[in-house]
């Protein structure tokens, strides 16, 4: 599993260098870009909350994109921090909390389930921090699905919820069932992420 997600994280991240450069030409910050990342996650919640799916859906692709455009953007003008990673993974967890906050007070899901989905995802990337920065662990991205895949289930959830509702029912449609999957996988992320650390540091004690 760890093999698998490094050659996908290792080609995410060489496929999107060149927009990195790009964004180095026209003089934008990575910082800057983590601020529209997390300004555009508001919107997308806000547009769940209201019902309109096609807006909400259309503004959390936009989340996903900045979201990559801003390590992109380091890694392409040398200009990642430490403090710049930081402000990455918070802007990342509030982002996600608009996002399932707005689907989960829109009435087309049921609370439990946006809950659920919610900090299933929080706790992956609690689980991920934690292992990198008390474990010194280099990077544990490790896991059956990562954030961006998640991502994409709640948007096609998102676009069935509209197209192809189903019944009359509040509860119990596309959109919930993604969450649902989002919320079970984000766990399993977690659990896997524990063992790959216990592997990695053993019996290795506190300093």
């Amino acid at each position: 599993m760890p093999g698998i997600n490094q050659r996908k994280r290792q080609f995410y991240e060489e496929s999107s260098l060149f927009l990195g450069r790009m964004c180095v030409k026209l003089g934008f910050k990575p910082n800057y870009i983590t601020g529209v990342s997390f300004v555009c996650s508001i919107v997308s919640g806000i547009f769940f909350w209201k019902g309109m799916w096609l807006w909400g859906v259309f503004w959390m692709i936009i989340t996903s994109f900045t979201d990559m455009l801003d390590g992109s953007t380091a890694r392409a003008g040398n200009m990642g921090t430490v403090f710049g990673g930081i402000l990455d993974h918070v802007s990342d967890r509030y982002g996600e909390f608009f996002i399932l906050a707005g689907i989960t007070l829109s009435g087309r899901v049921h609370p439990g389930w946006g809950l659920f989905a919610l900090f299933g995802m929080i706790i992956a990337s609690y689980t991920r921090a934690a292992a990198e920065s008390m474990g010194k662990i280099e990077n544990c991205a490790v896991g059956i699905m990562g954030r961006l895949e998640k991502f994409i289930l709640i948007i096609i959830g998102s676009i069935l919820e509209y197209y192809l509702p189903v019944g009359n029912w509040p509860y119990g449609g596309w959109l919930e069932f993604a969450l649902i999957i989002v919320g079970i996988t984000s766990f399993i992320t977690a659990v896997q992420r524990l063992i790959y650390a216990k592997k990695i540091l053993g019996n290795r004690k506190e300093v």
